[in-house]
């Protein structure tokens, strides 16, 4: 049975669960970053509550204060993320706060909260777009079941927010359109995406090992940190090393796609050759 195509209304319900109401999103200023708590919480996957304990315990700098209301940055997201993480990994804050200490101990502040901004940005640039739950239905029309929808937005290439749906990255979008306007079912689309992840994550994992064995382990060991003007050249290369990344993985899978279209092209033709061969061969007498 094939499935029912969804509605808006029906694709607000399937959604529910993860929709964010509040579309308070960050304001970038001269290349930074602000926010209000609320947006600060939301964008670091936390509470309001969690934000103010962290500041009370000194783990997290305060806000710029702007007549009454307090003003975050860049600097604060990347220090809760940090923080996130490590607790994640069940460490206590009396632990994560003991750890900050001894980071920020001889060191810049300013060196040390611009590596944590840069270890914790995304490597994209690219800006998120936003669409409406009836633009998302003319993209895919009856591709988009609710199992679909539910794996797109699982595997975070859309956001419910509010009555529109933000899209992380714009260029991924125009090219599952395009894929799938050729004739490429959306489902399998995404099961292949999500298989093409695990090997991604293995060629990015690579590429930070390069730099903590040669840039960090290779002089402090693996259980110190970074001091000095290292910190700000470990900053200053992580952010050089993004664009270098991505020119040889891009080098590297236009190689191997031209190898891979190449060699399917053959095989095609050899069968085809095959084919040939045996409707001559039945076609000869004995």
């Amino acid at each position: 049975m094939k499935p029912t195509q969804l509605t808006p209304s029906a694709i607000l319900q399937s959604l529910r669960k993860y929709t964010r109401q509040s579309t308070d999103a960050p304001v970038e200023t001269s290349g930074h970053k602000e926010f209000t708590i609320d947006a600060l919480a939301r964008e670091a996957s936390t509470t309001v509550r969690n934000v103010r304990a962290y500041q009370d315990r000194g783990l997290l700098p305060p806000p710029e204060k702007r007549g009454r209301t307090g003003i975050y940055s860049d600097v604060h997201l990347a220090r809760l993320k940090i923080i996130g993480q490590l607790l994640n990994r069940g460490f206590t804050l009396a632990n994560i706060r003991d750890l900050l200490t001894a980071w920020e101990q001889g060191r810049d502040l300013n060196d040390i909260l611009g590596l944590e901004v840069v270890v914790t940005s995304p490597w994209s640039d690219e800006a998120p777009s936003y669409m409406s739950y009836e633009e998302l239905l003319e993209s895919f029309g009856d591709q988009l079941t609710q199992d679909v929808l539910l794996k797109a937005v699982n595997l975070g290439y859309m956001m419910p927010e509010g009555d529109r749906l933000r899209v992380p990255s714009p260029r991924i979008l125009n090219a599952g359109r395009e894929l799938v306007d050729a004739g490429i079912p959306l489902d399998a689309l995404l099961d292949e995406v999500n298989s093409v992840r695990t090997e991604v994550d293995r060629i990015a994992d690579g590429f930070v090992r390069l730099v903590v064995t040669h840039l960090v382990d290779a002089k402090y060991g693996d259980k110190d940190l970074p001091r000095g003007e290292d910190i700000a050249k470990l900053a200053n290369f992580i952010q050089r090393v993004r664009p270098i990344a991505d020119m040889v993985v891009s080098a590297e899978l236009a190689r191997i796609l031209d190898k891979s279209i190449n060699k399917i092209l053959v095989d095609r033709l050899a069968n085809v050759l095959s084919h040939l061969e045996e409707q001559e061969n039945q076609d000869t007498p004995s």
